[in-house]
């Protein structure tokens, strides 16, 4: 029998997928939305998608000095809360297309969260 992958498993060992199956998601949306955030002194800007019959939540996420990272949030079986961030190699920020990573930045320089059309990345 194959042992059950956890998500800390599917984060560490498989987040170049996880990181494709977001983007897929969130450039298939009519409108994709980019947002802002902080928390003390760190600062990013986030995308997500959530999956609520799962009860599952999957960002990536810009950070000033170009750093990105992978967050993967979901509930356990005792309704706690559970966060992964697992930080993008070089590699895995490649998979992210030119438009997105400028447009990520941009929010994120300015503060501000933005809307555009779902459509306006594949041009």
């Amino acid at each position: 029998m194959k042992p059950v992958m956890t998500f800390e498993d599917l984060i560490k060992n498989h987040s170049a997928d996880v990181i494709e199956k977001l983007i897929t998601e969130v450039l298939s949306k009519d409108f994709i939305e980019i947002h802002f955030d902080f928390l003390g002194k760190d600062q990013w800007s986030i995308i997500t998608t959530h999956q609520y019959e799962e009860d599952k939540e999957i960002s990536l996420r810009v950070h000033l000095n170009d750093y990105y990272d992978l967050y993967f949030g979901y509930y356990d079986d005792e309704d706690e809360f559970i966060e992964i961030v697992h930080p993008l190699t070089e590699e895995e920020k490649n998979i992210l297309p030119v438009r997105l990573k400028k447009l990520m930045k941009k929010v994120l320089e300015d503060e501000q969260g933005m809307r555009i059309p779902g459509n306006f990345l594949s041009r």
